[in-house]
C-alpha cells in the first residue's frame, strides 16, 4: 500500500481590481432572469400518474376474474 499525503492548504487572496460596474451592464430581478414555464411537465406528470392509477386498477380487475 502506498503511503497517505496530507494535502496542503493554500490560502489564496483575491483582490478586488475594480468596484464600479461595467458600463452598458443591466440590473435585472430576479423574477425577470428566470421564469421557468411548467406547464408542459404538469401535463406529463397528470397522463402518467392517470396511465399508472388505471393499470392498477385494471390488475385489481383482473386479479379477481383470474382466481
Amino acid at each position: 500500500m502506498s503511503k497517505k499525503r496530507k494535502r496542503q492548504i493554500r490560502s489564496t487572496t483575491y483582490s478586488e481590481k475594480t468596484s464600479a460596474p461595467a458600463v452598458g451592464s443591466v440590473i435585472r430581478s430576479a423574477q425577470d432572469e428566470f421564469n421557468p414555464n411548467y406547464t408542459p411537465v404538469i401535463k406529463d406528470l397528470r397522463r402518467i400518474g392517470l396511465l399508472a392509477g388505471s393499470f392498477l386498477v385494471i390488475l385489481v380487475v383482473l386479479a379477481f376474474f383470474l382466481t
